[in-house]
């Protein structure tokens, strides 16, 4: 039976589930008049809107296939606290937010064992790139997805999975942070690249060395190239020894501030796979990306069932950005396909045409992302 005051309980796995839950949250309590209450796991930006976590997040926070089945005992066990609490706490909703392996298992046993408390996914698993019959499972314990990527939409469709709806990137609410002022991204004459190895110290691992063969091809082209490197804190000391045997040495900036600071001031981009390749494209920096993955990994990439493992690419919903797995991740391959961007060039137009449509194929008509989740998140709740 619903609450007087409405209790939502939230349950995240890792940093990007945390700044997701905290917008959520704050557009939640907006639109209701603070008439709500919320439960469950929380990072820091969570616990500032007011949720007090079951325990630290960090305790769960678990990146990379091995690293899960190393820590699977400790997980498990993390898993049933939380289905314990919930069961305990008796919520209005459940709202399970990315880390699709630690938070489904949580949504499944907690239907199995509360069939009628409603269960809304933020953020959908990539079905549409692997293991396409998750989609189907999920219905059995979702109700709604909220998916970030408009083409997501289609895909739970065609699998069969949950009702699904597009409720807009974040990204798209920060467009005036990735985009330059006027003279803020000075012309071709002194271009500048962005080098980007990734967030994770196995990506980092797997491509500087290449990165670093391409700024040297890339500088004996163009001598008077600019070269930043955006890193993130706790990976700056790989990046400093990895650097040692670059010949010509980056900028290095930290902060999320410096990093969208360097953007726009870029002409072209050389970066790993991730959300970073969304952030690149609107922002309109032409790029080309990469990616290595270990040799487990590599045994199974016959399971991919996507066009392209750049984000871009999948939003646009066709390649416009080169792309390089595993052995043709290599500098003389990417070298050939960047510095053709680093100048006026037919292969820089047409990155640039193509990065103009993905405001037509994200942009929200009449809300926010955090807007829209909010009224789908209430308007679930038991009347």
């Amino acid at each position: 039976m619903s609450k007087e005051v409405p209790l939502i309980y939230i349950v995240i796995g890792e940093e990007s589930g945390d700044q997701l839950g905290a917008r959520a949250m704050r557009a939640i309590k907006q639109a209701c008049g603070g008439h709500v209450r919320f439960a469950g796991l929380a990072g820091g930006r969570m616990q500032a809107e007011g949720l007090s976590s079951l325990f630290p997040l960090s305790e769960i926070a678990v990146m990379g296939i091995i690293n899960i089945i190393r820590q699977y005992p400790s997980l498990y066990r993390r898993g049933m606290e939380v289905v314990e609490d919930v069961l305990a706490k008796d919520p209005d909703l459940l709202l399970i937010i990315d880390s699709p392996e630690f938070t489904h298992a949580v949504a499944k046993r907690v239907r199995k064992r509360k069939p009628e408390l409603p269960i809304i996914d933020y953020v959908s698993p990539s079905v549409w790139a692997w293991r396409p019959g998750r989609a189907r499972k999920m219905a059995r314990y979702v109700d709604h997805v909220l998916a970030l990527l408009p083409f997501e939409v289609e895909a739970h469709k065609r699998l069969q999975g949950p009702p699904c709806t597009y409720v807009g990137h974040p990204l798209i609410e920060r467009l005036d942070v990735l985009r330059p002022a006027a003279g803020e991204r000075g012309g071709l004459g002194a271009p500048v690249l962005l080098v980007l190895p990734g967030s994770r110290r196995s990506e980092v691992s797997r491509l500087l060395v290449e990165f670093g063969g391409v700024v040297k091809l890339a500088r004996e082209r163009y001598p008077n190239l600019r070269v930043i490197l955006p890193a993130v804190a706790h990976l700056k000391e790989l990046i400093d020894e990895g650097l040692k045997d670059w010949p010509v040495k980056p900028e290095i900036v930290l902060g999320e501030e410096a990093k969208f600071a360097a953007f726009r001031q870029a002409h072209a981009a050389l970066a790993a796979s991730g959300t970073v390749t969304l952030e690149l494209g609107l922002s309109g920096i032409p790029m080309i990306v990469a990616y290595k993955v270990d040799w487990i990994v590599r045994q199974f990439k016959w399971l991919l069932t996507a066009h392209s493992i750049v984000l871009t690419n999948l939003v646009l919903g066709h390649n416009a950005i080169p792309e390089f797995l595993d052995d043709e991740a290599n500098a003389q391959n990417l070298a050939h396909h960047l510095l053709p961007l680093l100048e006026a060039s037919p292969e820089r137009a047409a990155q640039e045409a193509a990065l103009s449509e993905l405001d037509e194929n994200m942009t929200l008509p009449d809300e926010t992302p955090s807007e829209r989740v909010a009224r789908i998140v209430l308007g679930a709740l038991p009347k």
